[in-house]
């Protein structure tokens, strides 16, 4: 199991809780409805971030 590091954490947390708000958008700049896809979205914006996040699955 992968540990991922703090700033991917913190990523996570907040972009589920932009979710709950419902002031998280898509790229496409749909509202995110969905917990996956949000937690998605944190773990992407850590990887760019540079934090220690394991690759995407194809």
């Amino acid at each position: 199991m992968a540990k991922y590091s703090e700033k991917a954490q913190d990523k996570v947390h907040k972009a589920l809780h932009e979710k709950k708000e419902g002031t998280l958008k898509s790229g496409s700049g749909k509202k995110v409805t969905n917990k996956k896809q949000a937690v998605a979205i944190g773990l992407s914006e850590a990887r760019k971030a540079g934090a220690k996040v394991p690759k995407k699955k194809d």
